[in-house]
């Protein structure tokens, strides 16, 4: 009985599974989950990652051996290699084929011995951007200057000068690729394939005399751009801008894309759960009791909020909540029809009057139009004790006797 099923769980095989059976779930889970057949999805790479250590364990004998009878530390460690693996050299070479040839590609496809010939996509660049709630109620469009790297116009991505041909890199002879050892299991060591140092997974090398003047070999050179980002109204925390194709640029590889990811600021009066607002405003004691007409708020694109209660309509407790139909957040048309708004609450605290007030205020008249005075807490105790009171601060709850207890701990 093997002690981790974890790996084989990964390629949908059962431990008993033949070299055969797992070598054709490798290559459906592979194919199923290669980043070029999902794009959008972030997690795709991490995946095949590990649908390839997975197959680089269970496909040796030893390893496999090893595995079954002491488990795995861990089953998503990436690439064998390291992170900085092309994927696409290494699902050539598991896959095998004339020189590297891709799998996803029609008869006669090939390419360089150990590289795929099929074109690579660029990573996406996501950059966090910060946004008011203004930007989000109001809508805006922001011009912005970025730097990027962009093909060399004087060696056009070559990397050398006109008229020189790269060579071939010695140490992995032209396969972009070379083989370290790594620990597979206890006391176990594979060989495994990792980018090649010499020639960065290239294959070949541009000698230093014969390198672009500008590029300095480099093929990319940086400059700087300026893009526009559209904040339509009603966008919310977290959602995403993309500039298709504005990633950084290299020779053979389709450019990724610039990604926006709106990061919302705390706002000093308004909370958001999109697409409802909502925020507290303060009334006198004669506002609660006797009713109001004013402008309680300023919204967020600037207008004046003017609500009414008449007087004698009814009494506003403290604490309770108002809500202003349609005066929410913008909706966007993927969640609801575009124009269509969210509801404002609005908290209602109430301003007892002041000390000096009530001393200048005529107490008996003020009286006869309050509501009466509670009588005692009935049953009244048999035995009440007159305590005195004075002005206090919960901050200060639960440290009355720290003192008594600094000095008693000093003393003993």
């Amino acid at each position: 009985m093997v002690k981790d099923t974890a790996l084989y769980d990964l390629l949908g095989v059962k431990p008993e599974a033949s070299d055969a059976e797992i070598k054709k779930a490798y290559r459906k889970k592979a194919m199923e989950n290669h980043p070029d057949k999902n794009p959008g999805d972030a997690e795709a790479g991490e995946r095949f990652q590990a649908i390839a250590n997975a197959y680089e364990i269970l496909s040796n004998s030893t390893s496999r051996e090893s595995y079954d009878n002491f488990g795995s530390t861990s089953t998503s460690g990436g690439m064998p290699g390291g992170p900085d693996v092309d994927m696409d050299d290494i699902f050539a070479s598991m896959f095998g084929g004339a020189f590297g040839a891709d799998p996803f590609a029609g008869p006669g496809a090939g390419g360089r011995r150990g590289r795929s010939s099929r074109p690579r996509r660029g990573r996406d660049e996501i950059v966090d951007y910060e946004v008011t709630l203004e930007d989000l109620f109001k809508g805006k469009t922001v011009s912005l200057m970025l730097e990027k790297n962009i093909i060399c116009g004087t060696c056009e991505g070559h990397g050398g000068k006109p008229g020189t041909k790269p060579k071939t890199c010695v140490r992995c002879d032209g396969k972009g690729s070379i083989m370290m050892s790594r620990q597979v299991g206890p006391g176990l060591i594979g060989q495994m394939p990792t980018v090649c140092p010499e020639c960065d997974g290239e294959g070949v090398k541009i000698r230093e005399k014969d390198r672009c003047k500008k590029c300095k070999g480099a093929k990319v050179v940086k400059t700087k751009k300026r893009v526009e980002i559209h904040i339509e109204k009603g966008m919310r925390d977290g959602q995403r801008i993309v500039l298709e194709g504005e990633g950084d640029q290299e020779p053979g590889v389709t450019p990724g894309n610039l990604i926006f990811a709106l990061r919302l600021l705390p706002h000093p009066t308004f909370q958001v759960a999109h697409p409802d607002l909502s925020t507290t405003i303060t009334l006198t004691l004669s506002e609660a009791l006797l009713g109001f007409s004013r402008v309680v708020l300023t919204h967020l694109d600037g207008r004046g909020v003017h609500v009414s209660v008449q007087a004698g309509e009814r009494v506003v407790q403290p604490g309770e909540t108002m809500v202003l139909r349609g005066e929410g957040m913008w909706v966007g048309g993927r969640v609801g029809r575009a124009g269509e708004r969210g509801d404002l609450y609005v908290r209602c605290e109430v301003e007892m009057p002041s000390t000096h007030w009530i001393k200048g205020a005529d107490w008996e008249a003020l009286e006869k139009l309050l509501p009466p005075r509670r009588p005692d807490l009935q049953p009244r105790p048999e035995v009440v004790d007159e305590a005195e009171f004075e002005h206090g601060d919960m901050a200060n709850f639960g440290k009355s006797h720290r003192g008594f207890e600094d000095t008693r701990r000093a003393g003993s």
